[in-house]
């Protein structure tokens, strides 16, 4: 686990940095996806909602597409996908209790399951370990973040 500038980041997960996601493959194939500390710290702490495309569920998601909303008290935007893959599911835990994703982010706070269409692939472009920490530290310090 790296600490950053207050926030954790798990060095075992992948992150595509600049969209504020975080990926855990799992051995079924899946990757499960959701929001870093430095995603709600832009929601200025105050999430309100998650809702699950859920029309988009078994459905190809393009990397950069919308897999999810993001509600907060000044803000709604798209959750990116951080790769191109099938929606699988949405994790309803999420969706009834968004403060799920912000105490618990990396465990039961996942907000949605995909199944890449090229992991391999998709993997070369996502960050990991300490070339991800020195990423999110240069991202952090830039925009003047802290957790």
């Amino acid at each position: 686990m790296s600490t950053v500038r207050g926030c954790e980041f798990p060095d075992d997960l992948y992150y595509l940095v600049d969209k504020h996601v975080w990926l855990r493959p799992a051995p079924d194939g899946l990757v499960r996806v959701g929001l870093t500390p430095i995603g709600f710290k832009l929601l200025r702490n105050s999430l309100v909602a998650i809702s699950i495309r859920t029309s988009a569920i078994d459905q190809e998601i393009p990397k950069g597409k919308s897999v999810a909303m993001v509600e907060s008290v000044k803000y709604i935007g798209p959750l990116a996908a951080p790769l191109t893959g099938v929606l699988v599911r949405g994790n309803d835990r999420v969706t009834n209790n968004p403060d799920l994703a912000v105490n618990d982010p990396y465990g039961e706070g996942w907000i949605v399951e995909m199944r890449p269409v090229d992991w391999e692939g998709a993997r070369g472009e996502l960050l990991t370990g300490a070339e991800a920490t020195a990423a999110i530290q240069d991202l952090m310090e830039s925009q003047g973040l802290s957790c």
